[in-house]
């Protein structure tokens, strides 16, 4: 591929990667507060003013507002700015990794998906159903894609699916009963299964490490965070309230959702109760694994070979 026409495509990628992390960030927003994502204009919600052209064009608008609505000056969350940041970022490694290519544009339809479950289940700590039946659903979409290998492909996600999906289901049953309380969400189970499809058996089994020790880094700093806002909460005055930006959006009414935790193995702070979203760190490895799981496996494999 020509170099200038390599850039190109890594420049749209990135600008295409930030504009849906910020459309993203709206939408876990307005899920959140339930609010229609498609309807409404883009305004700022501390004090509701109308957004213009300027105020939305990702990163950029962040810091040339230096973090503050322009019309109110009330404080934009700088997830804002991360969100678009690693939106960015993702696209950016797809056509870097993958090039044109038919694995490309799976990954590229299924990173929207796990960004947004990942804003929400580190929001609510639930993941909602629609969003787990848009990656079978687009599973089986892929399917067609394979053509003499379809059946292949059909069983090797399904036995991830299986293994990732129904053995931390058995897995969280028996830990429920021992320990007398929910031990993973019923979220974290379906989304499991939903990602096992997509990587097989070896890859679902290595994202299941991968996001069991992203997991825990995670658990660990959220706990922190917790106890020390539960011990000591900052005095927000007037003028350090986060306004977050709002861009019009997505999506449709959800079905029922199911809450997303997991258990930590020390005592927690009140607030969070000791669980923690787990989802974020299967969305992470998920995206890790359909990038780069098959060079990892093939490189492990080769050291007894």
């Amino acid at each position: 591929m020509d170099t200038a026409l390599r850039i190109y495509m890594c420049v749209i990628a990135f600008i295409l990667g930030a504009c849906l992390g910020s459309f993203l960030e709206c939408a876990a927003d307005r899920y959140v507060s339930r609010q229609s994502v498609f309807r409404g204009r883009s305004h700022c919600t501390a004090c509701g003013h109308v957004l213009g052209v300027l105020d939305l064009i990702p990163i950029f608008g962040w810091i040339f507002l230096r973090g503050k609505c322009r019309y109110c000056g009330k404080r934009i969350p700088a997830s804002c700015l991360v969100t678009e940041l690693i939106g960015g970022a993702a696209y950016l490694v797809i056509v870097l990794w993958c090039g044109l290519s038919f694995e490309a544009l799976i990954v590229a339809f299924m990173a929207p998906a796990l960004m947004l479950i990942a804003l929400i289940d580190l929001r609510t700590m639930e993941i909602p159903n629609g969003l787990t039946l848009y990656l079978i659903a687009l599973f089986a979409l892929s399917i067609a894609a394979h053509y003499g290998e379809a059946l292949h492909y059909f069983l090797d996600g399904l036995i991830g699916a299986a293994a990732v999906g129904g053995g931390l289901l058995i897995v969280s049953l028996v830990m429920d009963k021992i320990l007398g309380r929910e031990s993973l969400g019923g979220g974290d189970v379906k989304l499991l299964f939903a990602v096992g499809l997509f990587l097989g058996l070896w890859r679902s089994l290595l994202m299941l490490i991968t996001a069991c020790i992203i997991g825990i880094v995670f658990g660990l700093g959220y706990k922190r965070f917790a106890r020390r806002d539960n011990v000591a909460p900052a005095a927000a005055t007037d003028n350090e309230k986060p306004a977050s930006s709002d861009t019009s959006s997505s999506a449709s009414s959800e079905t029922a959702n199911d809450k997303s935790v997991a258990p930590l193995e020390s005592e927690a702070a009140e607030t969070t109760n000791g669980e923690f979203p787990f989802g974020p760190a299967i969305c992470i490895a998920t995206f890790i694994c359909m990038l780069f799981g098959s060079s990892v496996i093939n490189m492990y494999l080769s050291l007894f070979m």
